[in-house]
């Protein structure tokens, strides 16, 4: 009997690095997507240039979805230790195609991608005859195909783009007569219209929707992304973008564009973070705005620089010594990631704080359709004020917050430096006026309050069972609690992380049984809850293989829960 897939197809690419996957990935998302097909994909890579095994997972569905599940319905193996790399995850019912001479698997299905690519010319043009073949699996007009693949080649030889549109070609017509599965999956012209993204291009198009015009980092898987983004606006808007040396330059340089004057943002992860310590409470004794987006990555040290985990929650929420506050933003969505980021430069200029904004490997290297972000409601906040002569940086006010001047912006001095000061920002060492400046940063804080976002709720409202999350892991929890099909299951997301949405706590008093589900060993956000709140969540879901988790992985891992405590 021939397998049927209607509603969700997973289809695998696995390879080694240099083979091409993510080529055939970006050529099949453009595709599908403006073909109208719901997508969604994601990749797990090892740490190194050529060699390895990488893989890259492409959901096409007719429903939006935007989480990894480990059911492999086709695999396409480009070596032959693709098969070896993705045991676990292979089923009787998983179709595995590929080079017979190639791939050693009882059970392949024969095509000979290299082949044929090698009768239009080259061995290279076998990336282009497999994204045929899956377009014409699901079934995508072959002439979209041709024309979208000139298109893609528009900066290469009229020869290499004609090849590639007989790859395309070839690979199609053999997708189109395969016989081995009936893949029936309802498209859709609302996603044709919708934008196609993934988390990186989140965080950078929030970035320059809050009025960023500088940026500066050094290259740091997995936030090199941003970098590079930031970089590319550049070309067409006025923005400064910097690679610095190491990172240790990279806070001191944002603190200084800050200070004259821009809105800036430095990208970074765990290891590039820790560098940045002693400019991070530089940042706090200076009251200067700051955003930073870093990108979380297994530790401690090097780690697994490739991989992913929820494990910075604690370093960005004490980094920097002394006593000072700040604001954690966590995005679980593409839409999150925008409007978080636009938000947290107005946030960090409004308070004069820094603002984290934390993700990882699989929120910034996922990408799927989303539709148009809302722009009505959103402006860049200044406030900036014009110094009078007798201008003092660090003033006390009634409103708990020291007007901000930057040099040249009127008639006053603006002093600044790392010590602690006097209302003017010359040092000082006054045990009275020490304390009043401490507690005239700390009390930020309750400044801040009215800004916290609260989390997103999802359930019925007599649930009896709560699953607690943050960060990256929303589609996959979310996609999971609808799966069991239960009413007395609820879910609560968090994006706004610290300082902690205390009334939130209400969600975790009315159920029976709380679970919490993170992407690290020691459950950071359990940690933080209990400290804000004095609740302790006594039920976890903790994953730090440097893996995400799956959607099936959280259903079951739920499941055992319920189980033992009585409720199935």
């Amino acid at each position: 009997m021939v397998p049927r897939i209607v509603d969700n197809l997973v289809l695998v690419l696995a390879g080694q690095a240099g083979q091409g996957i993510q080529s055939i990935e970006t050529i099949l998302s453009f595709l599908l997507k403006r073909s109208g097909y719901n997508y969604f994909s994601t990749s797990e890579l090892m740490s190194r240039v050529r060699g390895g095994i990488n893989s890259t997972e492409l959901r096409v569905s007719a429903r939006p979805i935007a989480g990894f599940i480990d059911r492999i319905d086709i695999l396409i193996p480009l070596h032959n230790d693709g098969i070896g790399h993705l045991q676990k995850r292979i089923t009787p019912a998983t179709i595995v195609i590929g080079e017979k001479d190639k791939i050693d698997y009882e059970d392949i299905v024969d095509v000979q991608f290299t082949q044929i690519a090698k009768e239009i010319g080259n061995a290279i043009y076998s990336n282009t005859v497999a994204a045929g073949f899956i377009c014409g699996l699901l079934k995508v007009e072959l002439d979209f195909c041709q024309e979208f693949i000139i298109e893609y080649f528009s900066d290469k030889s009229e020869d290499i783009q004609n090849k590639n549109r007989q790859a395309i070609t070839r690979g199609h017509e053999l997708g189109k007569d395969f016989s081995n599965i009936d893949i029936t999956i309802e498209k859709s012209s609302l996603v044709k219209e919708q934008l196609l993204l993934d988390g990186a291009d989140a965080i950078s198009l929030g970035a320059l929707a809050g009025g960023c015009n500088y940026t500066c980092g050094y290259p740091m898987s997995p936030a090199t992304g941003v970098l590079q983004n930031m970089a590319s606006y550049s070309k067409d808007f006025d923005i400064i973008v910097e690679q610095v040396e190491d990172e240790v330059g990279v806070i001191n340089m944002t603190l200084g564009a800050w200070y004259a004057g821009a809105r800036a943002m430095t990208t970074t992860s765990g290891g590039g973070l820790a560098l940045m310590s002693e400019g991070i409470s530089l940042c706090g004794v200076m009251e200067s705005p700051l955003v930073i987006h870093l990108a979380q990555r297994p530790g401690p040290a090097t780690g697994l620089a490739t991989r992913t985990e929820q494990g910075d929650l604690n370093l960005a929420l004490y980094s920097g010594h002394g006593d000072f506050p700040r604001i954690i933003l966590a995005p679980g969505s593409l839409a999150d990631g925008f409007t978080l980021t636009q938000k947290a430069f107005n946030l960090a200029e409004k308070y004069q704080v820094p603002v984290f904004i934390l993700t990882d490997q699989y929120y910034v290297n996922s990408k799927y359709n989303t539709p148009g972000f809302d722009m009505g409601s959103l402006k860049i906040e200044k406030h900036l004020i014009e110094t009078k002569a007798d201008y003092q940086r660090y003033s006390f006010t009634e409103q708990g917050i020291s007007p901000r001047g930057i040099p040249g912006y009127g008639q006053g001095n603006v002093c600044s430096g790392s010590n602690e000061h006097d209302e003017s920002g010359h040092i000082t060492e006054n045990p009275e006026l020490r304390v009043k400046m401490v507690d005239k940063r700390l009390n930020k804080l309750e400044l801040i309050k009215p800004e916290i976002i609260p989390p997103k709720f999802k359930g019925n409202d007599n649930y009896k069972i709560l699953v607690v999350s943050w960060g990256s892991t929303y589609h996959i929890v979310s996609e999971a609690v609808e799966a069991l099909g239960r009413d007395d299951i609820a879910t609560l997301h968090y994006s706004w992380i610290y300082p902690f949405p205390e009334d939130s706590i209400e969600y975790f008093e009315q159920a029976d049984q709380v679970i919490i589900i993170e992407n690290n060993a020691i459950s950071h956000f359990a940690q933080l809850i209990k400290l804000s709140t004095a609740y302790v969540v006594k039920d976890k879901i903790l994953k730090y293989n440097g893996r995400c988790f799956s959607v099936e992985e959280v259903q079951t891992e739920i499941e055992k829960f319920i189980e033992r405590e009585g409720r199935s």
